[in-house]
């Protein structure tokens, strides 16, 4: 079965996707510590670096955001033959408008441009860009051809839209209405961007319970668990904009809680080990560093029963589904360095990869596979957005400072983290 929760009570709000009876998604918000992705501010350039070729701006937060060139630069701007400095573009002490794209981390503010986006359920306003453009993931030709007609009967004012995957086969009138309702939004911006103190936040995105059953809720969907009844009212009077048949599969559930749920416990500890074992006796080793994420793939147990070279492809076979779910679930962003297992049948190497590329698909985050290395390891990138699961629940040990090893005079003072 697939299902939404969202568990409301205590300090934190706690959503989930499960699918096929799996954790695939958990995210978690402070109530005290609201996250600022999505929200627009008017913010002042504090100060400019031409040898970063970024700026800081003041947008009222804890840490000042960084906004570099390319994020500052008009979307029309023809600058890939040319070099364009920071500083030609945005000066100290000049009021802008931005909108957050990362949070912030422990050594960095918000991540924030000044290419503002108004996300709806079907359609992506793009207020600074006229174009037209369809989620790659809305693959019929037919379709493609349907929805940019509709396009291009309801722009208006030159402001432009992305077609999100959830708006294939969804009527003219709907798109319209969500298209208007955006340009609404966006003139109430202009408006109030000239007249507030600054810094000032402009726009607050919707909460992450709303925003998680707004992006990803659909036909595959079975029910949403809700256990806060402020939420499940404020989401069934949303169900006009969400679906219809919201009403039918939202669930007041009261005594739902996240750690009542062994199954999804059992996942969401398995998330924050550094091994993770697959059902035929092999496991894979995940390490998140500043640069990258390396994971790596190992028979173990496993013999299998006809040669070795079909106990490898089918432990890398498995590994590709289980990767793909750890690095959705742990919401891992960035480079991603993969090995699997060596390979000599180029036939099995594109099999696995397929497969990669597959499970990859469920992904809501933007994911790009780049290739393989002359070394054999499978290179990708993942859209980051917010801070990896792990931020949420580790730290980093006291004793050994995050190297996972201690000096062996120091064992009988070692944390139980190590």
């Amino acid at each position: 079965m697939n299902y939404i929760f969202i568990d409301s009570k205590g300090l934190e709000e706690k959503v989930g996707i499960i699918e096929e009876g799996r954790l695939v998604e958990y995210y978690i918000d402070k109530k005290k510590n609201e996250k600022c992705v999505g929200n627009i501010y008017r913010g002042k350039v504090i100060n400019v670096l031409p040898g970063m070729e970024a700026a800081f701006v003041d947008i009222g937060e804890k840490k000042n955001a960084y906004l570099y060139v390319k994020d500052a630069l008009p979307k029309d701007m023809i600058y890939k033959n040319s070099y364009v400095k920071i500083e030609k573009v945005i000066k100290k002490g000049q009021e802008v408008i931005v909108q957050v794209l990362k949070e912030s981390s422990k050594n960095k503010g918000p991540k924030v441009t000044t290419h503002i986006t108004l996300p709806g359920r079907y359609l992506v306003l793009t207020p600074y860009s006229s174009k037209i453009n369809i989620s790659r993931k809305i693959h019929d030709e037919e379709e493609i051809k349907r929805l940019l007609k509709i396009g291009m009967e309801i722009k208006k004012d030159d402001i432009g839209f992305i077609f999100r995957t959830q708006a294939e086969g969804i009527e003219k009138d709907k798109l319209f209405d969500e298209y208007t309702k955006l340009i609404n939004l966006y003139s109430k911006l202009e408006r109030e961007r000239n007249f507030l103190p600054c810094p000032k936040l402009l726009y607050r995105d919707v909460d992450l319970g709303y925003k998680i059953v707004r992006d990803a809720f659909n036909d595959k969907i079975h029910k949403i668990i809700v256990n806060d009844k402020e939420k499940y009212d404020r989401l069934l009077d949303l169900q006009d904009m969400i679906s219809s048949e919201l009403k039918d599969k939202l669930f007041f559930q009261e005594d739902f809680t996240v750690e009542k749920q062994e199954y999804i416990m059992k996942d969401i500890n398995l998330a924050l080990e550094r091994k993770v074992p697959l059902k035929s006796g092999g496991y894979i080793v995940i390490d998140e560093t500043e640069a990258l994420t390396a994971i790596d793939v190992n028979t173990g147990k496993y013999i299998g029963s006809k040669s070795l070279e079909d106990t490898i492809v089918k432990t890398n076979l498995e590994a590709a589904e289980e990767i793909a779910r750890q690095i959705r679930l742990r919401d891992i962003g960035g480079i991603i360095i993969i090995d699997f297992i060596d390979m000599k049948n180029n036939q099995d190497v594109n099999a696995v990869v397929a497969e990669l590329e597959k499970y990859l698909s469920f992904d809501r985050n933007k994911t790009n596979i780049v290739g393989m290395t002359k070394l054999g390891l499978v290179e990708m990138t993942r859209h980051k957005v917010r801070n990896s699961l792990g931020y949420n629940f580790i730290k980093i040990c006291p004793y050994c400072y995050g190297k996972g090893k201690i000096l062996e005079s120091a064992i009988d003072k070692r944390s139980s983290i190590c």
